[in-house]
């Protein structure tokens, strides 16, 4: 099996030393290069061909999250994992939007560490078990809400107009809804600009809707 190159990015000499030390420990892996910076990042990125890159959030006056963003510029298919001091509830979710592929503290075990890095490189997202379901209920509190507004919107719809809105998810165009509702071809397109606006979509949108709408 091929080695798995590590970079490090890390401003603390002792704690990436520290760092560095474990991941050797581990058959399989090779600590490529320590960089202090971005700049020093990206040059080693560019030469020593890392498949991951372990980021620290706090690099003097450079901010993490850019830092994720230009290292996956350089080398996209890389896998990052972030290793910070801050609590992952404030930090997970947006280092993962930057492309990150998993969060852990620096006070978590050592052992916590090198099971983060090697899911990472398995291809899976790496949190705590508390901050995946903080995040999952965060989500689905998201769609919920999204849920609820666009029925909120639904109920501003004429009985006409949802008529309408109903045969466009069941695939029916303007000449086959019209010939249904006994309407012309012009009093139908008019009832899907007023359905567009209501709704606040564009005609691509509005047959996804539709069709959701029908198939619940």
């Amino acid at each position: 099996m091929a080695l798995t190159k590590v970079l490090i990015v890390e401003d603390h000499p002792i704690f990436s030393k520290g760092l560095a030390s474990l991941i050797i420990s581990q058959p399989l892996y090779m600590v490529v290069g320590e960089a202090r910076n971005l700049a020093g990042a990206l040059e080693l990125v560019r030469t020593r061909q890392a498949n991951l890159s372990i980021v620290d959030l706090n690099l003097g006056n450079e901010n993490g999250i850019e830092v994720i963003k230009e290292l996956l510029k350089e080398s996209p298919d890389m896998k990052i994992l972030v290793v910070s001091m801050h609590d992952e509830r404030y930090y997970a979710e947006q280092v993962l939007k930057a492309g990150a592929h998993g969060y852990i503290m620096k006070n978590e075990a050592g052992s916590r560490i090198l099971d983060a890095i090697k899911k990472v490189m398995a291809g899976d997202i790496y949190l705590s078990a508390t901050e995946k379901e903080r995040l999952t209920v965060s989500t689905k509190a998201s769609e919920t809400e999204a849920t609820s507004e666009f029925h909120d919107l639904l109920r501003t719809l004429t009985d006409r107009q949802l008529q309408v809105f109903s045969l466009i998810g069941k695939g029916m165009g303007t000449a086959e809804i019209a010939a249904k509702l006994s309407l012309s071809g012009k009093t139908v397109e008019a009832h899907k600009e007023h359905i567009k606006t209501k709704l606040r979509c564009d005609s691509s949108r509005l047959l996804q809707f539709a069709i959701e709408w029908n198939n619940n």
